[in-house]
């Protein structure tokens, strides 16, 4: 790994992971990848990561639920809940660093989004 800045993906759509992981390794981030929250959930407490991609339909839960949970738990980390379905966005922390982000995303989205990360 490097030392730059740690990214999970918790989202089940492949060829989505598989874009932002080559997006931010080109950036010189460190990302793991997770299909499932269940998974994702232990990687986020073991990895800790700077910035979480946070999908809302995943095959075994709905991860914006935890969203709250996750920001509360996590307050340095910064979520990015990503859905192509316009759900509605949980009541977060006041303190919680979050935005959200519609499917498709594409390279111009993640350039104007984070630039200055």
């Amino acid at each position: 790994m490097s030392d730059g800045k740690k990214i999970l993906i918790i989202d089940d759509e492949i060829d989505l992971c598989l874009l932002l992981k080559e997006y931010f390794l080109r950036k010189n981030y460190d990302v793991l990848i997770s299909h499932t929250l269940g998974e994702g959930k232990t990687l986020l407490k073991s990895y800790r990561p700077d910035i979480l991609f946070l999908d809302n339909n995943l095959p075994d839960g709905v991860g914006w639920q935890d969203a709250p949970s996750f920001a509360a738990s996590f307050p340095a980390t910064y979520i990015v809940m990503v859905s192509a379905f316009h759900p509605t966005v949980p009541s977060m922390p006041s303190s919680a660093k979050y935005r959200v982000i519609e499917k498709p995303i594409s390279m111009a989205d993640l350039d104007s989004q984070f630039s200055g990360f």
